[in-house]
């Protein structure tokens, strides 16, 4: 008991102030409890607008199996596609060691063993999460259409096997088949198209939309043969050539043709089994197509007449042991003639035709001409520092090559004895691409400055597998874009109750203060 009235007030005084102290930083504390919850209640609500999330990519696997090699190609786009067609990009690339599937025909296993390293390859690449989803398609092109021709027994054995290996694989195998040439030229048109924007662009604010530009024609010079395909309004007067696609919700009407045994490989061994059959079998046969002196030495059965291609050609009792040596005379006019004498320019029975009576419309607009036309072409620039621009300029940059030496050839395109098996024949390729452009498909002085040489478009190859692989996407289900709030919207209203609920409690926990300080 305090006795001291002194003492007393001063004692008071302290456990007033203290209990005034307790109060204010009750009332403060749930001051900032309140601030801090109606913060919070903004903070939630005031983004909580619907918003389209992005859908995860799908993945799709082509292989083209040409008749040299073959190559696999990763390609991805967006779940949710634009009007059925698959937004693709190239998203990996892999060269299959070894030739085309085409070569290992009579060797069981080879076919399929050839393929493991690439597929290996996707496995590391797409997501164990998609793979079960992602279409693998190989598309066999003219090597297989030749084997099939030859020894259709070979050419089912060859796709069966790969067939059994590609379904071995965690993905969704759909087909192994050989496409047909009409196939071949309009998937390659499809790529060149779709590089190049003409379908389908990406503008300044983020949508996808129909530029509304006019389509270019696609040009492909592979191994064994070669294709032409452009869209076009002209009547088509053989239903064969013409083919209907719809992308991006876009039907496009074209013209396409693959001409069977005039790809580079295979016309070569036609010219070389020309000049056989008309000077006949010697020792010594003058190829007029290679350089001057060059000379060398060849297998009548496997370097020539071995191919579906040169069978009309093949002399009778034809020793296919037998070895002959070729040799270079370098004779622009004799070469350009004897390659001008393996096509046809007559019988046409319809109103126009390209060549071996095949039907043709007039060439209208821009085209790509990819594959070995780039190729001969840069080869071609690169020596004579002519581009091909028009049938004038391909003329004068043959007859330069064709009289120069193989040691020329080499030096002025910077290679070394290794390519010597290319640079023989560029006096052949540039004649025949000359003949084929201008008298096969009628490239004019008009036309003509319309072609470009491409090998890559838009940082992709050049090439079918792309324009398959879209028309796959048409057939693989799209996925829905995910409308939502800021936050999903179940964990988004229970915040909301839990700050609502939270500022009550501090309300009522503030009331409480203020009655026991009024107590």
């Amino acid at each position: 008991m305090c006795t001291d009235s002194l003492c007393c007030r001063a004692v008071s005084h302290t456990l007033q102030g203290s209990a005034m102290s307790r109060y204010r930083a009750q009332i403060i504390g749930a001051a900032v409890l309140v601030i801090l919850a109606i913060i919070g209640i903004f903070l939630v609500v005031l983004p909580a607008k619907e918003v389209t999330m992005p859908a995860d990519n799908m993945y799709g696997i082509v292989l083209d199996a040409g008749s040299s090699h073959t190559s696999m190609f990763i390609y991805k786009w967006p779940a949710d596609k634009q009007n059925g067609t698959g937004v693709v990009t190239q998203h990996s690339e892999c060269d299959a060691k070894g030739g085309g599937i085409s070569s290992y025909a009579g060797k069981p296993g080879d076919a399929a063993k050839s393929l493991e390293e690439c597929m290996n390859h996707a496995l590391k690449e797409i997501p164990k999460s998609r793979q079960h989803q992602t279409p693998l398609c190989l598309g066999a092109t003219a090597g297989m259409r030749l084997l099939k021709e030859i020894n259709q027994t070979e050419s089912d054995k060859v796709l069966k096997e790969v067939r059994d290996k590609l379904s071995s694989y965690p993905f969704q195998f759909k087909e192994a088949k050989i496409l047909s040439g009409q196939e071949e030229g309009a998937y390659g048109w499809v790529t060149v198209n779709y590089l190049l924007e003409k379908f389908i662009k990406y503008d300044f604010v983020g949508h996808w939309l129909n530029p509304g530009r006019n389509t270019i024609g696609a040009l492909d010079l592979g191994g064994a043969s070669t294709q032409i395909t452009f869209e076009t309004s002209q009547n088509l007067e053989n239903p064969d050539n013409q083919m209907n696609l719809t992308l991006y919700g876009q039907a496009y009407t074209l013209y396409t043709h693959s001409f069977l045994c005039y790809g580079q490989d295979q016309f070569l061994k036609r010219l070389l089994a020309h000049l056989i059959q008309t000077q006949g079998v010697l020792n010594q046969v003058i190829n007029p197509c290679y350089p001057p002196k060059f000379n060398i030495s060849i297998n009548l059965g496997k370097d020539v007449f071995d191919s579906f291609c040169t069978k009309k050609y093949k002399p009778a009792n034809l020793d296919a042991q037998r070895n002959v040596t070729v040799v270079g005379s370098g004779n622009y006019h004799q070469c350009v003639n004897n390659i001008t004498e393996i096509f046809t320019f007559s019988n046409c029975s319809y109103s126009m035709c390209s060549f071996d009576g095949v039907f043709q419309p007039r060439v209208t607009g821009s085209f790509m001409a990819f594959s070995a036309f780039y190729h001969t072409q840069k080869y071609i620039k690169d020596i004579t520092n002519i581009a091909l621009t028009s049938p004038s300029h391909a003329v004068e940059a043959a007859k330069l090559i064709c009289n120069m030496t193989i040691t020329e050839l080499l030096h002025k395109a910077n290679l070394t004895e290794k390519s010597v098996k290319y640079m023989k024949n560029l006096c052949s390729m540039s004649n025949f691409v000359q003949v084929l452009l201008t008298k096969g498909y009628h490239f004019d002085n008009t036309s003509f400055p319309h072609v470009s040489f491409e090998q890559n478009a838009a940082g992709a190859s050049v090439g079918w597998a792309l324009g398959y692989m879209l028309n796959v996407s048409n057939e693989v289900p799209a996925e829905s874009l995910s409308v939502m709030k800021a936050l999903p919207s179940g964990p988004w209203k229970g915040i909301i109750v839990i700050f609502i609920a939270f500022v009550l409690f501090v309300l009522g926990y503030c009331l409480m203060i203020y009655r026991n300080r009024n107590d």
